[in-house]
């Protein structure tokens, strides 16, 4: 070939290859200037976006970015793409309309060192895995029949808690609510897992379980650098030190627990637990079949997610009742009609106590127990409500703004129960449907354990209601009502009350 020939392909070459490029680069102007606009949101500063703009809150941060730019946000944070729904309108968008699209989470740092990499139900990718999980804590644990077997678990860790509480009013001495709440929970997730309570008085075993599911819940929430900004994960080496040594202990801790159990089936081969039953998913065919990090996963997710949730929801509705004594009578005057002082409440009583129920309601609209929703993802480009959402854009529902909206709701920070006795708002359900009120989510990758959750709730509450009066701590003139930003949001200053039995001596036995 001559040097003329191979000056004339390289030229045809180039020419090819800049051809190539005008095309693209026009193809991608056209479809630019065709595909609607991405939503409204800040600028933000180079490389770190609008993280600098969230503050300690970011629930607050969204709400007060969502006033000037809209219901639907778009931000840049680090170099990921988010979008943030403010209202209802705006969340029933994205996780009824578009709910499959967004049916992913993110999987970061503390996913991958802490729940096995996403092999857990909460963070499964979406798929037979995921289905499979999901249903067997439907059928296993929080389907109808099964939050009947184990109701017994209920009923006596409440009465072990208001024992505790009746010695606390002999001595004189305040409650540190959260505390015997999370104890309770806790425990009845035990019993219904295990078998056993794993929080039980005098135990090392017990404490060290403790203190590593509380570091899991201060964990769970982080997230680094490396996750949002990947070219500066090396900023992060720490905390995922931190992270991994922490989830080594976890590990440890449930594999102990599941090689026990196994040991122990033969006692348990008349009336098995929840662990009883999922380890056999093990042995099964393949489409049926759940790996030992998907047990374990699902284990940690009954723990770490059941914990704090439900306790923080009562904590945040005795505060509330405490600035607002009057809420407290109207309740104990429904509670002594309709159960009286001679026993306890049962679960059956729950229906017919509306007052009790507008309370729990009240109270998950003002004080959400994720003030946010776990993150999704979106799978595929798609449009919203007219705006462009890229595919792998992360989604956050701003569910505390949503319950704080002056659009949706009278007076919404004033805590009224009354309003959802309304007619306008007695049918507001919080289970998923009602996108004023979804603080647990709403489609398919909402909180599993909704059911058990509001049952827990009502009964814990109202049995608390229903059993003492309550008191500021002498010497306590205010109640602090700052809020801490986590997995869960909690109290700032947890809440510490005094307590008086006001039911017969022998309702509480």
């Amino acid at each position: 070939m001559t040097l003329l020939q191979d000056s004339f392909l390289l030229e045809e070459g180039l020419a090819l290859v800049l051809l190539f490029f005008i095309t693209r680069f026009f193809v991608h102007s056209l479809f630019r200037k065709s595909r609607p606009p991405l939503p409204p949101g800040p600028q933000g500063f180079p490389i770190v976006g609008a993280l600098p703009l969230i503050g300690s809150q970011p629930h607050v941060g969204f709400a007060k970015m969502a006033k000037k730019y809209g219901p639907i946000m778009y931000l840049k944070f680090g170099s990921q793409d988010m979008v943030v729904a403010s209202t209802p309108e705006a969340a029933k968008a994205f996780l009824k309309t578009q709910d499959l699209n967004f049916s992913n989470r993110p999987i970061d740092a503390g996913v991958h060192h802490m729940a096995y990499d996403g092999q857990d139900m909460v963070n499964a990718e979406y798929g037979p895995r995921w289905r499979l999980l999901r249903k067997v804590c439907n059928t296993h644990m929080f389907g109808s029949k099964a939050m009947e077997n184990w109701a017994h678990f209920r009923v006596s860790e409440v009465g072990l808690m208001l024992q505790d509480l009746l010695e606390a009013n002999r001595k004189g001495e305040p409650v540190l609510m959260p505390t015997m709440l999370s104890y309770l929970t806790a425990n009845v997730i035990g019993q219904v897992v295990l078998s056993r309570r794993v929080f039980a008085t005098n135990s090392s075993e017990s404490d060290e379980f403790k203190v590593l599911v509380v570091e899991m819940m201060k964990y769970a929430a982080v997230l680094l650098v490396g996750d949002i900004i990947p070219a500066l994960g090396f900023l992060d080496r720490g905390t995922q030190q931190k992270m991994k040594k922490l989830h080594k202990q976890v590990d440890s801790m449930i594999t102990k627990m599941i090689e026990e159990h196994i040991a122990t089936s033969h006692e348990r081969k008349e009336h098995p637990d929840l662990l009883d039953t999922i380890l056999t998913y093990g042995d099964k065919p393949d489409d049926e079949r759940l790996s030992n990090e998907n047990i374990k996963g699902l284990i940690l997710n009954l723990f770490v997610a059941g914990t704090d949730t439900s306790s923080s929801i009562i904590e945040w509705a005795l505060t509330e009742m405490l600035k607002n004594p009057t809420i407290f009578k109207k309740a104990h005057e429904e509670m002594d009609k309709v159960i009286g002082i001679g026993r306890r409440l049962e679960e059956a009583d729950i229906p017919k106590l509306p007052y009790l129920q507008a309370i729990c309601k009240e109270t998950l609209r003002k004080h959400p127990p994720t003030p946010l929703n776990l993150p999704r993802l979106s799978s595929e480009d798609c449009i919203v409500n007219s705006y462009f959402i890229p595919k792998n854009t992360r989604l956050q529902v701003n569910i505390w703004a949503i319950g704080r909206d002056p659009a949706v709701w009278e007076n919404p920070l004033e805590f009224a129960p009354e309003r959802f006795l309304s007619e306008k708002n007695k049918k507001i359900d919080p289970r998923g449907n009602d996108f004023e009120l979804i603080p647990f989510g709403a489609g398919r990758r909402m909180c599993a354990g909704v059911r058990m959750g509001m049952v827990q709730v009502e009964y814990v509450l109202g049995s608390l209601i229903h059993s003492f009066d309550w008191k500021l701590p002498e010497g306590v003139k205010e109640l602090d009502m700052e809020e801490i930003f986590g997995l869960t949001l909690q109290k700032a200053v947890p809440l510490s009350a005094m307590v008086s039995p006001r039911l017969a001596p022998g309702a509480y036995v």
